[in-house]
């Protein structure tokens, strides 16, 4: 859909507009009856839109008087032309109209009392809003203000403003390459620099399929591929056993319990609905997509009626989640699913802000993207819903190194205006496995650090080097802080540990362990101090003895390198060779020119790919050299711009930076190995 001009998003047509038309020839009167049939049963905060919804779905007369005299009585009160908007934007241009004009049509509000709420929607809502390029009008906004207009016109009938409702839709019907909106790799970003798909990214969804379905054959219809690539591309690779992971929800983490959870089925119903405007073939994937989630998801929770149908289906069946892994560079997010477990990676960097706070919420995030780590194995859906942003030390986030500088509520610009300088951030993948890295700046202190996942089959291999801190403050890292009062087995000498029901972990330094009790809340902590370099394993759903047998056996991974210049390791079980080079130069049989992430995978089958990016996004050329005797190319790339077979394989590569740190897979035959 790149390249829509405004008007191309309206499908108009002689079949559509006179399926439109009631029998007195007006296309509204549809619109209002979908706008019922789609919102009846929506779930709402707003008193006021929960009676008017029951006055929609039972017909009652007295009812809908009544949500009619309130929402006259708040205008005459509150919002009219002229009144002072104090305080946020978004309650007089959203908040505010789209709940009094929702109520309004669905009891079906007319004559002066709708001529004069439209005047006060017109007075803070103009047709020139949607044309702002003030930050305000992107992404969810924009849906958000799109629906307020698209609302505003049903309510008087007004075609002028429906159709600049559905042409102001045009930027968000496709990807973006900077700013609010979803990338091309799947990231979703709002205000400016935080990855949102579980917070505005639902809105814009849920947005989105309302306004499909309600303009479904009206003269405004309008429909978008890209769009509907977002489900499995953007959105669920972060739902997991049913909930919206935290590394997406920005500062809605600090919204009490089990808010990831309530995501998840907001975002499932959401799908089903975008599903009555899609293909056949992705409305019955997608339902099987939704009945997986919730069969494996948290019971007890309230689901709307449309995700309850396809769940008591019985030819609808529950899609498991997909094996393999995701990273989104534009969003410095990676996720990595195997069998019996899945873990999810959040960091910050130039682009994307170490954590957001606003309006009084998540003061205390601080960490959240200094590579926090978060991990399920069976049966631990709820690690990181029940209480655990409230009562966790905000110092010890799972997987993060930090200083442990004190810092102030709220520390850093609010609304994600906290980015560190790293440019390395993001990696490569090959879809099942994946190298992922970060140049982490602490916030706030003078912390700096090289920190490396090489996301495997069994386990993530975790490497850090480089660190440092100048201003005297002690910082660590923390291999895990785990919710949990399961029984914890050490073996210092060894090298490793185990958390029985969770996992386990293996490390070349000494594991410090404490416990503690925090809000009525059990927590295990794991942490390697302050040490300028470490390695660890973490190995979700392992049982002791495969934890043990991991750490005794100093053949299953080598460390090619581990410093602030390179870091890399090689599996031999896995045919996998990986490097993160912070700087160009050679660890182990990889040689790169440039800053870059490489991952290598020998196939088993005489092939082997070899996967590429720049996650500095500013490379013109690149060459990589593997030291391994490879017989041909066989697959390419547009960026591949020459190569090398024989006894040693070099590839030369054009323009990375214009993939956006995405990764550039290249399929090799590999010779025989040298005696």
């Amino acid at each position: 859909m790149a390249g829509l001009s405004r008007r191309s998003v309206l499908r108009l047509g002689a079949a559509a507009l006179t399926s439109a038309l009631g029998s007195d020839g007006d296309p509204f009167d549809l619109l209002r009856r979908r706008w019922r049939e789609v919102t009846a049963w929506d779930a709402t905060s707003s008193p006021l839109l929960a009676r008017a919804r029951v006055a929609a779905r039972t017909g009652d007369a007295g009812l809908a008087g009544a949500v009619a005299a309130e929402i006259a009585g708040h205008r005459r009160r509150v919002y009219h032309a002229g009144a002072d908007a104090e305080g946020n934007w978004w309650d007089w241009e959203i908040g505010t109209p789209k709940r009094l004009l929702d109520a309004a049509v669905l009891v079906g509000l007319g004559g002066a009392e709708a001529d004069a709420l439209a005047g006060a929607v017109d007075y803070f809502v103009p047709v020139s809003r949607l044309e702002d390029d003030d930050g305000r009008s992107t992404g969810a906004n924009r849906v958000d203000l799109c629906m307020v207009m698209l609302l505003r016109a049903m309510l008087t009938g007004d075609r002028a403003k429906a159709e600049a409702a559905v042409s102001a839709l045009s930027p968000v019907l496709h990807p973006v390459t900077s700013g609010d909106g979803y990338y091309r790799d799947g990231s979703f970003i709002q205000h400016a620099a935080v990855p949102y798909q579980g917070g505005y990214g639902v809105v814009l969804l849920s947005g989105l399929a309302r306004l499909f379905a309600v303009l479904r054959g009206s003269p405004w219809e309008v429909s978008s591929q890209a769009v509907f690539d977002l489900v499995e591309g953007s959105f669920a690779p972060f739902v997991h056993d049913g909930f919206c992971m935290d590394l997406v929800r920005g500062r809605g983490i600090s919204r009490g319990s089990f808010g990831d959870h309530r995501r998840g089925r907001e975002l499932a119903s959401a799908v089903l609905l975008l599903g009555e405007s899609a293909s056949v073939e992705e409305r019955r994937r997608w339902q099987g997509l939704v009945k997986g989630w919730m069969v494996r998801g948290r019971p007890g929770l309230a689901v709307h009626p449309r995700v309850t149908k396809v769940v008591a289906d019985p030819a609808v069946p529950a899609l498991s989640e997909a094996v393999g892994h995701r990273l989104m560079p534009m969003s410095a997010r990676a996720v990595h699913r195997r069998p019996g477990w899945c873990a999810a990676l959040s960091m910050a960097s130039e682009w994307v802000a170490h954590y957001e706070h606003g309006n009084g919420e998540n003061p205390r995030g601080w960490h959240t993207g200094a590579g926090m780590l978060y991990w399920w194995a069976g049966g631990h859906g709820d690690q990181y819903s029940d209480g655990f942003w409230a009562t966790v030390d905000p110092y010890r986030l799972p997987g993060t190194t930090a200083s442990a500088r004190r810092l102030p509520d709220g520390a850093g610009e609010a609304w994600g205006g906290t980015c560190p300088p790293a440019r390395w951030v993001g990696g490569a993948t090959d879809g099942e496995y994946a190298t992922v890295g970060q140049h982490l700046y602490g916030l706030e202190s003078t912390l700096e650090a090289f920190r490396s996942w090489f996301f495997l089959d069994d386990c993530v291999l975790c490497l850090g080097a480089g660190i440092t801190s100048r201003d005297g403050v002690p910082y660590e890292t923390i291999v895990d802080n785990r919710r949990t009062d399961a029984t914890l087995t050490v073996d210092i000498p060894a090298g490793w540990a185990h958390l029985d029901g969770h996992g386990g972990y293996v490390s070349d330094g000494a594991l410090r362990t404490s416990r503690e009790e925090r809000g009525g809340r059990s927590y295990v902590t794991l942490s390697l101090g302050d040490t300028p370099a470490y390695r660890y394993l973490l190995m979700p759903g392992a049982t002791a003895a495969l934890t043990r047998a991991r750490a005794l056996d100093p053949g299953w991974a080598a460390i090619l390198a581990n410093t602030s210049s390179r870091q890399g390791v090689h599996v031999p079980a896995l045919g996998l060779s990986a490097v993160n080079f912070w700087q160009p130069g050679r660890a182990g049989p990889l040689t790169a020119s440039a800053p870059a992430a490489v991952l290598i995978r020998e196939r088993g089958d005489g092939t082997a790919t070899v996967s590429v990016a720049d996650p500095r996004r500013d490379l013109d050329e690149l060459t990589v050299t593997w030291d391994r005797p490879v017989n041909a190319v066989l697959r390419g790339s547009p960026h591949l711009t020459g190569f090398t077979t024989g006894e040693s394989l070099t590839l030369r590569f054009g323009r990375l930076a214009d993939e956006a740190g995405a990764t550039v897979t290249i399929t090799v035959a590999v010779g025989p190995l040298r005696a």
